[in-house]
């Protein structure tokens, strides 16, 4: 998944660096899961706003060959807002019994810096991509 988050920041750079504010999340989201498309066909589904048991809605989950990911999707507008979007994914995290989550930032900021990074939380990890 982490390969797919760091391609996903090369091509979404190279069509849309120039994009504006006026990009919702539901287009991030839509855009993702065109992309992501290819890369499962056949071998494993995703499920968008699921809801778990307590009625939470998750944006993204991903089963792939016996594998399950968990992907929360944000607008950045802030340390603060993302901050409270990592929060609700290590909520994910532990309501399915995951170490690792994902998270895909969509950041209209001029001065922001693209690409991948991991983030250690205890003993979890938090995938945090930013396009």
């Amino acid at each position: 998944m982490e390969l797919v988050l760091q391609k996903f920041c090369e091509y979404f750079e190279d069509i849309y660096a120039d994009a504006d504010d006026k990009f919702i999340e539901d287009n991030g989201r839509r855009i993702f899961l065109i992309y992501l498309k290819p890369i499962i066909n056949g071998t494993g589904n995703c499920y968008i706003e699921s809801r778990t048991r307590n009625m939470k809605r998750t944006d993204v989950i991903i089963d792939y060959k016996g594998m399950q990911f968990v992907l929360e999707m944000k607008i950045y507008h802030g340390q603060e807002y993302n901050r409270r979007g990592e929060n609700q994914l290590l909520e994910y995290m532990d309501y399915y019994h995951l170490q690792k989550g994902y998270m895909l930032s969509f950041n209209f900021n001029k001065k922001k810096q693209t690409g991948v990074k991991q983030l250690l939380v205890g003993e979890r990890v938090l995938v945090e991509a930013v396009v």
